[in-house]
Order: structure tokens, then C-alpha cells, then sequence
């Protein structure tokens, strides 16, 4: 007897109730469903009693790929109503897809994902013939709200029509090829007793046509070997690869696509109570639900609105035609009796994707009652990967496993609280709820030594720790993993890497592994951004001079990031080019490559004459930023025990005032430069190299910049105040009263320095003021009113 095939869309009610109904009346042999085929011998496990939602969790990772991937199943999911059903009439249930970790899934995070943006022209049709706004739209008006018989030719024309569109890619191809490859086993197995196939409806007619045809090896021409008893082998992973499937918890939450779900019917709590109660129960479900959520949070609802809603829904349901109200009908009908305001955007339910942050307070909840807070629940005895069991043996022996309320202060000096709050830190990285640190050291050398973690919501644990399990089966090799991926990313080159760096730190020299090491050295070579950058070497360099808490200390991953980020640094400093204006990030960078070439030579390729060179090369070059150019100054004068490190270029007051030529701006940003290098340049004796000006005097930078900036005009002085405050911020307060001190002095005026460093307004208001009246006192004097009575 031939294969029976019904084409279905995930997670829908009138699908699951066509697979539970046809699978009473066919009474099958075999009930093939699309699902891992690497799950077959574990069928049981799905069967043990769990609360749904749930899902199948795989995870793959070899040296070149890591990957991993979701088969979600609820109650209404056809997929787990054929295997529930089919176990129950006494057929013999199997999954026939490819495993997750096939290269077939490759980019794709949910099994179910269906091929809707393939086939989204034939959609588009039938939305404009049925003058629906979406494909979720013409779904319910097709198949949820009409009566059930009749489905399953109508799905047929339904896919059939919509396939016929697509064009199948490789990795469908390839899991076609192998499903159609279990159904002609299973035909050949079950004799003269039929044969159900389950699929996703995208996949439905080639399967068909491929069962049909005796084609063995698929469209690709490939083949599937089949095994001793009959059925196609399941592809095992390479030996160098690790891989595995489990079971975890899932959430309405996750499965809507308001969240962000890719696959099969949106508002999984909507969709539920359709599935228990049908769909008359459901709309009046929804309507009591978003009102008394509106309620909660204080939205004015009356009963008149809710009747308006109500009446609303009931005319829309018969002035579409619908024999039962449909979503649309109830969330529409909601909208016209609760939204007055005009609205910038359509509302959500007239197509697909998540809720835009500035909705409306009425679509928010609507689209929160329609997703329901659902979560699922395992069976006790369901397995779990060994990084569960690990976690739980670590909290329970470092009493870490308080409860939900549990809050820890941990002594970081102390070894068991330093372990303690490892611990913490990888959970933290693993993204398993639980604990979130409220104190604690921020970077490097903070000099903080306790921390505080405080008890957060434990919502999603189990199964965050379930997922966590595909980086390792303990904790320490886990953390270093997920630690190694992210370093890898995008992200992390962009401007993560620094915390990922101390993260690494905070997890313990223990976590940290040669690849995650290999991953960082890389990474610091590679990006391009120098503020990013000189992030990471300060931190690096902090730890490896200073850390004596975390263990860190002239540690060889250290040494690594902190050659590599040297290097890469000059590189890009040397190239830079840009604008007027000051760039803090990227002037911190440069005092971390001087404290590296002063604080960490042995460690650099790069030697401390090479630097001074290079920054020379850079405060001469006029296409350099100018904050650059005087930060370049200051690295240079720093480094100048190399002889020959600034040549004639050296004299800062030559320099100052050359700068001082392309204006009070250019001046106060390139001062910013040089100050948060050598700030000791203004209150030292900064004459030409040997300490003298060309008279022989010693001669101050605050000197030569008092001369400077008394020779502005009013209109300069005014353009370049901010810049050169700015360049200013760079001195702590004592060393701004002896700067202030020295300018009482040049002036001959006994008293505080603090009186020209606390006016009794903003400075640059009190100059603005005094350039407005002497504006006003000018034009006052072109029409002659100046005179005084």
C-alpha cells in the first residue's frame, strides 16, 4: 500500500486535528514525521510526561563551524500530535529529517523555519484575491476558521499551489532526498498497511514526486545508505566534531513571532485556546484577557468598550465572510473600540516581525495577551547534558545553592569566595539566570576586592543550562568556549573584545584555554578602532603589572594581548587621519601604549627606540589629527631618554607656538594631546632639549601659552575658550592652583590661585557676556549713543 502524505503548517491547530483525526481513521503501519532522525531511539524520553512547550535542543561544534538549532513542539503542533496519536493506535513512530548538525542546516536556528520567504509571491496572490493583509491572515481564513471538512484537500491545493513558486535550495534538496528515502523504507516495511508521512507542507509535493518516481539517491543525486535493518542510516558527525541533542523547556514567549519566531503560526497562546476550546471560546477569551491587562497598568477600559470591542469583532467576523471569529477579527475589532489616537504605524497584526519599541499601550497588551506566558516543564527523569550535573555538584559544594532569594558578599582575598565568585562569573557568561553581581571590580586594576551578588529571576534556567551544555561538559571548559566564541565574533572585534578579556579573567586562570588565548592574541591584531583598543591593552596591562587577587600576574595570555595590542596600536595611530576635535578614547590608547613600551618592554616586538620613532614621525605630520600630533608629542618627550627621540623638533615652545598659528582651537586640542600625555610639561622647564629657551632662561609651557593666549583678540579668545578648557581637564585640582598660581605671579598679584579658579560663573558664560557688551558698546558708539548723561 502506498505512502498517505499530509502537508502541514507548524504549530496549528487545524492541522493537528486533521493528523489526530486521519490517524484514527487510516489506522497506520507507520507514522513518519519531520523531526530528527537522531531522536528515534529516544522516543520514550519525548514521551515521559512533560508540560508543554518543549523542544528538541542539538548542538554541533567541529574547528571550523559551531552551530545549534530548536525543533519546538506544543500541544497543538501536528508533529506532536502525530507521534502522540500514532504511539496510541500502535503504529510504529520514527522522525525522518537530518540531524541538526547536518551542513543541510546550516544558518538556520529553528528545524521548523518555514520556507514562507520562498514562496512569498504565490502568498502575496492569494492575500490580494481573499483581500487579506497577510500570510497569517489568509492562513486563518482559509484553514482555522473553516469547517474541517474539506482540509486536506484543501491544504493539498494549498501547497501544491505555493511549492510550485519556490525554488528549493541545496539544504532542502538534501533533506527531501532523505526523508523520501525513510518514506520508501517504511512502504516497503509495512506490506499492504498504510503509510502516514507528516511534513511541512513546503516539502509535501516533492516528497510526493520523489516517492513516486523510485528515484533512490534524490534530485542531488545522492544516496542514503540504509542499514542492516532496513532504514536509512543516520549521518553520524565527524570523530573530531562534538555534537549531541537534548530536551529543554521552551516559552509561548519564544515561539511567537512577535518575539521573533521564524516558523508556523504567530500568538501561540491565542492558538491555544483554539486548540482546547475552538475558536468562538478563544476570541471571548482574548477579549477579557487584554482588558483586564489593561486594567492592571491603569489604561482607562469601561464596559462600553469592551461591549464597542465585542460588537466590533462580531461585524467584522460576518462582513468577512468567517463562519467562526477569526484572530484578526478579535484584535481588529480591540483596536477600533480602544485606540483613539492616530496611529505612525501599522498595527502588528497586518504582517509579520517584532513589536517596535513606541507601540501603542493597547497593541502592546494585545500582543502580550494574544502570546500567552506559558512555560514548559520537563519530566523529572529526562536526561540532561553533563554540564548540569557539574553545575549542581559545584553550587551544592560551595554552598552557592541558597535559593531563589540568596544574596553573597564575597571577600575576593579570600580563596574559597574567589572560587565562589568564579563560579558566578561563568554562569554569568553562559547566560544562565540565577545571580546578577550588583558590586564588584570593573576592569583590571580597580582596586575593589568584594562583590556582591544579589538573586534574580530564575525564569528559563533549566533550559539556559541545557544549551549551555553544548560548550562542554563542565562548567570551566564551558565558560572558556562560550568565552572563545565570543572573542570570534563580530561583535567582540568591534568593541567587545576588552570584556571578553575580563571576563576571562573574572572566570579564572583555569577556564582560560589555548584556543581562547589564540583567540585573543588574533583579535587584538586585527581591529581597527584604537579606542576599542587601547581598552583592552590598559586592562591587560593593569592585570599583568598589578593583579594580585585574580591570579593573573605576568600571565602568558596577558603577555600576548599585550604585544599584539602595542603593535597594532602604533600601526594605527601612525595612519590616522582626521578633522579638528578631540578623541578621548583614542588618546587613552596612546597613554596605554606609553605605559606598555615604559612599564612592559620585555614583553613587546616592538623596541622602546622604534616607538619614540614613530611618534616622532607622527607630531611632525601635518595630515595627522592634531590631538594625535600633541598626544604623539608627549609619548615622544616620555620616551625621550632615547637619543635623538624628538631631533629639531623637540622645543615645545617652538612647537606650541607654531601650532598657536592655525588657532585658539587647533591650539587647545592639540594641547589635549600633549596633556594627557605629559602634563608635567606645563608646570617644568620646557625650553629646548636641554631645558633652556634660546636666551639661555628657563622658560615654563604655561609661559609661552600665557603670551599666547593674552595676544588673542576678544572674537579668538572667545572661538577657542571651550578647546582650550577642555585640554585643561586633563590636571587634577592641585596641579590647576599652582597653574594658577604661576599665572598670579607672572602678573605681579598677591593672593589665592582659587580666585581664577572659582568664578562665581561659567567662564566661558562670563566671556560670552563680555564680547555681547562689547557688541553692544560698539554699536551704541556708531550711532553715536554712548554718551553719558
Amino acid at each position: 500500500m502506498s505512502a498517505v502524505f499530509l502537508g502541514v503548517r507548524h504549530h496549528s491547530p487545524a492541522c493537528a486535528r486533521l493528523v489526530e483525526r486521519t490517524v484514527a481513521e487510516l489506522r497506520p503501519a507507520q507514522v513518519l514525521i519531520e523531526g530528527p532522525a537522531e531522536m528515534n531511539g529516544r522516543l520514550d524520553e519525548l514521551l515521559l510526561g512533560h508540560e508543554l512547550p518543549i523542544a528538541v535542543f542539538s548542538h554541533y561544534r567541529d574547528g571550523q563551524r559551531a552551530a545549534t538549532s530548536w525543533a519546538p513542539l506544543c500541544d497543538y503542533s501536528p508533529e506532536w500530535v502525530a507521534l502522540r496519536a500514532g504511539r496510541a493506535a500502535g503504529a510504529q513512530v520514527r522522525f525522518i529529517d537530518l540531524p541538526a548538525w547536518h551542513p543541510a542546516f546550516a544558518e538556520r536556528t529553528n528545524r521548523y523555519a518555514d520556507a514562507e520567504a520562498r514562496y512569498a509571491e504565490a502568498t502575496e496572490r492569494l492575500c490580494r484575491r481573499f483581500a487579506v493583509d497577510s500570510s497569517d491572515a489568509l492562513w486563518d481564513r482559509l484553514f482555522e476558521v473553516e469547517p474541517d471538512r474539506g482540509l486536506a484537500e484543501r491544504l493539498d491545493a494549498y501547497f501544491a499551489l505555493v511549492r510550485g513558486d519556490a525554488e528549493a535550495d541545496a539544504g532542502d534538496r538534501a533533506r527531501e532526498s532523505y526523508m523520501a528515502a525513510w518514506v520508501r523504507a517504511a512502504v516497503e516495511a509495512a506490506g499492504d498497511r498504510p503509510v502516514l508521512v507528516i511534513t511541512g507542507g513546503f516539502h509535501q509535493p516533492a516528497l510526493r514526486a520523489l516517492t513516486a518516481s523510485g528515484v533512490r539517491d534524490g534530485t542531488d543525486g545522492a544516496g542514503w545508505e540504509r542499514g542492516a535493518d532496513g532504514w536509512p542510516v543516520v549521518p553520524a558527525p565527524p570523530d573530531d566534531a562534538m555534537a549531541g541533542s537534548f530536551l529543554v523547556p521552551y516559552s509561548f514567549r519564544k515561539l511567537d513571532a512577535f518575539a521573533g519566531y521564524q516558523s508556523g503560526m504567530p500568538s501561540p497562546g491565542y492558538y491555544q485556546q483554539v486548540w482546547e476550546a475552538g475558536p468562538e471560546a478563544a476570541a471571548d477569551g482574548l477579549l477579557r484577557v487584554v482588558v483586564e491587562r489593561l486594567r492592571a497598568r491603569k489604561y482607562p477600559v469601561s464596559t462600553s468598550d469592551l461591549i464597542a470591542a465585542r460588537s466590533l469583532a462580531e461585524g467584522l467576523t460576518a462582513l468577512r465572510g468567517h463562519p467562526s471569529p477569526a484572530r484578526i477579527d478579535v484584535l481588529d475589532g480591540l483596536a477600533g473600540a480602544l485606540i483613539t489616537d492616530d496611529l505612525d504605524r501599522p498595527l502588528p497584526w497586518t504582517g509579520r516581525g517584532t513589536l517596535t519599541a513606541g507601540a501603542h499601550p493597547a497593541v502592546v497588551e494585545m500582543v502580550a495577551a494574544c502570546g500567552g506566558d506559558r512555560t514548559g516543564r520537563l519530566h523529572p527523569r529526562t536526561p540532561a547534558p553533563p554540564l548540569v550535573h557539574d553545575v549542581a555538584a559545584q553550587l551544592a559544594g560551595l554552598a552557592l545553592d541558597g535559593g531563589p532569594e540568596a544574596t553573597y558578599r564575597l571577600d575576593l582575598t579570600d580563596a574559597t569566595d574567589l572560587e565562589r565568585s568564579r563560579v558566578l562569573h561563568r554562569l554569568r557568561v553562559l547566560g544562565v539566570p540565577g545571580q546578577v553581581r550588583t558590586a564588584g571590580p570593573t576592569h583590571g586594576v580597580d582596586p575593589v576586592f568584594t562583590e556582591r551578588w544579589e538573586a534574580q529571576s530564575v525564569l528559563g534556567r533549566e533550559a539556559a543550562l541545557v544549551e549551555a551544555g553544548a560548550y562542554g561538559a563542565t562548567l570551566a571548559e564551558a565558560a572558556a568556549v562560550a568565552l572563545t566564541e565570543r572573542t570570534r565574533s563580530g561583535t567582540a572585534r568591534a568593541d567587545g573584545a576588552a570584556g571578553a578579556l575580563f571576563d576571562a579573567v573574572l572566570c579564572g586562570t583555569g577556564g582560560i584555554s589555548e584556543q581562547l588565548l589564540e583567540e585573543l592574541s588574533s583579535c587584538v591584531r586585527e581591529l581597527q578602532a584604537a579606542g576599542p583598543l587601547g581598552e583592552i591593552l590598559a586592562t591587560a596591562l593593569g592585570l599583568w603589572r598589578h593583579d594580585r587577587v585574580f591570579g593573573m600576574a605576568r600571565g602568558p595570555l596577558l603577555a600576548a594581548v599585550i604585544d599584539g595590542a602595542t603593535d597594532q596600536l602604533l600601526w594605527l595611530l601612525e595612519g590616522a587621519r582626521g578633522s579638528s576635535g578631540v578623541d578621548f578614547p583614542r588618546l587613552r590608547a596612546v597613554v596605554a601604549v606609553r605605559d606598555a613600551v615604559l612599564h612592559a618592554p620585555e614583553l613587546l616586538s616592538v623596541t622602546r627606540e622604534v616607538a619614540a620613532g614613530i611618534a616622532r614621525r607622527i607630531a611632525e605630520d601635518p595630515q595627522a589629527p592634531i590631538d594625535v600630533r600633541g598626544a604623539a608629542f608627549g609619548l615622544a618627550r616620555s620616551l625621550g631618554r632615547v637619543p635623538g627621540a624628538l631631533g629639531a623638533s623637540g622645543d615645545p615652545a617652538r612647537v606650541v607656538r607654531t601650532v598657536a598659528r592655525a588657532g585658539a582651537d587647533a591650539l587647545g586640542d592639540w594641547l589635549a594631546g600633549l596633556f594627557a600625555l605629559a602634563r608635567d610639561e606645563v608646570t617644568g622647564a620646557v625650553g629646548s632639549d636641554d631645558g633652556h629657551g634660546a636666551d639661555g632662561a628657563a622658560e615654563s609651557l604655561i609661559d609661552v601659552l600665557d603670551g599666547l593666549v593674552s595676544a588673542l583678540s576678544d572674537e579668538e579668545f572667545l572661538s577657542g575658550l571651550p578647546a582650550l578648557r577642555q585640554a585643561f581637564t586633563f590636571f587634577p585640582p592641585r596641579e590647576r592652583d599652582r597653574i594658577a598660581a604661576r599665572l598670579l605671579e607672572r602678573r605681579g598679584v598677591r593672593g589665592s590661585s582659587r580666585s581664577l579658579l572659582r568664578t562665581t560663573a561659567d567662564p566661558l558664560l562670563i566671556a560670552r557676556a563680555r564680547a555681547l557688551e562689547e557688541s553692544v558698546s560698539r554699536l551704541l558708539a556708531r550711532y553715536e549713543l554712548d554718551a553719558t548723561p
